[in-house]
């Protein structure tokens, strides 16, 4: 059932002030408001975020390669896609305008200047993509002659090339990971539709993509990030809607594997809907790009007919919100850019504040390519659903997803406590990442729970220290996961082998294990911890931390409370809890952390310890 909005862009705009100071007792600035009326997705974008990607391109085009962004010089700062990510907004700002816009030959032009600039600038793997992307999108207008000139288009025919990162023969990636066979099928590609090659290696590497796509998902069909070590994030769930979309923007048909694997990761996002427009907050490189992963997915779904009628109007219904929440809380008005990085946010250093320009080129492609979606679709002269809100409560309040079994186990445990959605992820395994908080088994909850990215302290989870120095902690070996799921609560339990801290890569110490047991309820939270010592082991002291963002913590007795925030009290068991001041690491992608708790026990006396903690929420 749907009814057509009545919200202007000026009543939107003060919704959001509204939303913003409403229960202001327990307000937080990492959050975000409510969005229970939203403008539709395709009015932001063409009101709010075109209008703000043309105002950088407007910069770039005034100063070149001398461009400076919040004090950043773009284009010396080492963002090895940028060209590429110019190249693409430049396109999709051409389409934005009409042939008789007075702009169009303007920023034509413009482009066609800068594309012999940035010749000679590093623009690798995802960089070319975006711009052969960009030249076809030229083309397919009749305009490339216009926007690069010839001179310009030879040298990137020969610059634009899957073959710089794979190996032609063998079809080899060069040092890159599996996720990068699908940059390189949409590159040949679209080679092969500019007539600069045959369809030959596209197919090859569609094959070989499909190949390691079964390789490395398993049964389940999600993509490891790893050889099979076992990490599960974001990008798992994503990849498989990025490789949709490369179907649907070169016109062909994916494998029917694709539309399977595909649905699979809408079945993820679909319990995780809500009204503020958040998206994932475990792993790396979430953020704004954690919600816009969403509207990869549900928009590929809706292209591919993979959504029933109810479900493309909910999934429209929340894309409008990520798009309201992408300009009313991420984009900072001071400096006309995204902020990722100041006023306490923190972002990982892959996506560091050297690549600003970048950040915001592609978010507004992603907002903008996905928006075309949906206006293919119809959405743009039909009207949003009236029921959103009331189809959030019927989606079911506990949802188990397997990434795999075998010796170890992965998963995610999705919660629905009300209004707030509830992530229990145990995903963490392989190098580089095990030893970092936003991997952690611990439950995440958007502006209500987090981790710090590229930060290692012990949030919410025990940190052994061994008499011989040896630091342990639960991150990565989970055994025996079981999953109770009952109609008032959901009960979570696993056992594993300790894993060795101070390394890149996940190590097994079986000298400690642990019996782990969560128990998620409406309101509140608990976990219990059976730690045993063997091998002649003996632990010296036990830490914990918890970072919030709650603030104004009072301690009676071992429980603290906080007059501020959604967590109500934090109540530790067999630790003591002294607060502390957050400093410099405890910044989250949405904003600091206002208050922080060390907990220890320095003189364990026995080789059995039992401890853990319960959090309520307001």
């Amino acid at each position: 059932m749907v009814a057509k909005s009545n919200v202007t862009a000026a009543s939107f705009l003060l919704a959001i002030a509204l939303a913003s100071s409403a229960g202001a007792a327990f307000a937080q600035v990492e959050r975000g408001p409510e969005f229970r009326h939203v403008l539709p997705m395709h009015q932001t974008v063409s009101e709010r975020i075109t209008p703000s990607t043309l105002a950088l391109l407007e910069t770039v085009m005034a100063n070149g390669k001398a461009t400076r962004l919040d004090g950043i010089e773009v284009f010396a700062a080492n963002d090895k896609f940028l060209p590429g990510k110019v190249a693409i907004a430049f396109a999709h700002a051409v389409e934005s305008m009409d042939p008789g816009d007075p702009r169009r030959d303007r920023y034509l032009a413009g482009f066609r200047n800068l594309s012999a600039l940035m010749i000679d600038d590093t623009n690798d793997t995802w960089g070319q993509y975006y711009y052969i992307s960009a030249i076809y999108r030229f083309e397919k207008l009749g305009l490339l002659d216009k926007a690069v000139s010839p001179e310009t288009l030879a040298q990137l025919r020969t610059k634009l090339d899957w073959r710089s990162f794979v190996d032609p023969q063998s079809l080899a990636l060069i040092n890159l990971p599996n996720n990068y066979y699908g940059v390189a099928f949409s590159i040949a590609r679209l080679r092969f539709l500019l007539g600069w090659e045959g369809e030959q290696d596209s197919n090859r590497l569609l094959a070989r993509m499909i190949t390691h796509y079964k390789e490395y998902s398993g049964e389940y069909g999600f993509a490891d990030e790893t050889d099979g070590l076992g990490r599960y994030d974001r990008y798992s769930v994503l990849l498989i809607g990025e490789i949709a979309q490369r179907f649907i923007e070169t016109g062909i048909a994916p494998p029917p594997e694709v539309r399977v694997w595909l649905r699979q990761s809408v079945d993820v996002l679909l319990p995780r809907l809500n009204l503020r427009g958040e998206g994932f907050e475990y792993g790396r490189s979430i953020g704004a790009y954690g919600e816009t992963a969403f509207l990869e997915v549900l928009s590929a779904a809706a292209a591919l007919d993979l959504l029933t009628p109810e479900e493309e109007a909910m999934a429209y219904a929340f894309s409008s919100r990520v798009a309201a929440r992408y300009v009313g809380f991420w984009q900072d008005p001071a400096t006309g850019s995204v902020n990722l990085w100041d006023h306490g946010r923190l972002t990982d250093a892959y996506r560091g504040k050297h690549r600003i320009l970048g950040e915001n080129l592609s978010l507004g492609h992603q907002f903008t390519y996905t928006n075309q979606i949906w206006s293919e679709r119809g959405w743009d002269d039909r009207p949003l659903t009236d029921g959103y809100e009331a189809w959030l409560g019927t989606l079911p309040k506990s949802t188990t997803t397997w990434f795999s079994k075998g010796t170890y186990d992965r998963l995610l445990v999705t919660y629905r406590d009300g209004d707030r959605v509830i992530g229990l992820p145990v995903i963490n395994g392989g190098p580089g990442q095990h030893m970092n908080t936003p991997y952690f088994p611990i439950p995440f909850s958007p502006g209500v729970l987090a981790g710090s990215p590229d930060q290692s302290y012990a949030q919410l989870l025990p940190r052994i220290t061994l008499t011989d120095g040896a630091v342990l902690s639960p991150t990565s070996f989970f055994k025996n996961v079981v999953v109770q799921t009952e109609p008032l609560r959901t009960v979570v339990t696993w056992t594993q082998d300790a894993s060795r801290l101070g390394g890149n890569d996940a190590e097994v110490d079986a000298r400690v294990s642990f019996k782990t047991r969560y128990v998620l309820e409406d309101g509140q939270i608990s976990r219990t911890d059976e730690i045993a010592a063997h091998q002649g082991a003996e632990i010296a002291s036990v830490a914990l931390d918890f970072a919030s963002f709650s603030s104004n913590p009072v301690k009676v007795g071992t429980e603290v409370s906080y007059a501020v925030g959604e967590v109500a009290a934090f109540a530790p068991v067999g630790l003591q809890c002294e607060i502390a001041s957050p400093g410099e690491e405890h910044r989250t992608p949405t904003g600091p952390f206002r208050s922080l708790l060390n907990c220890r026990d320095d003189a364990p006396a026995d080789p059995l310890l039992a401890i853990g903690w319960t959090l309520r929420f307001r």
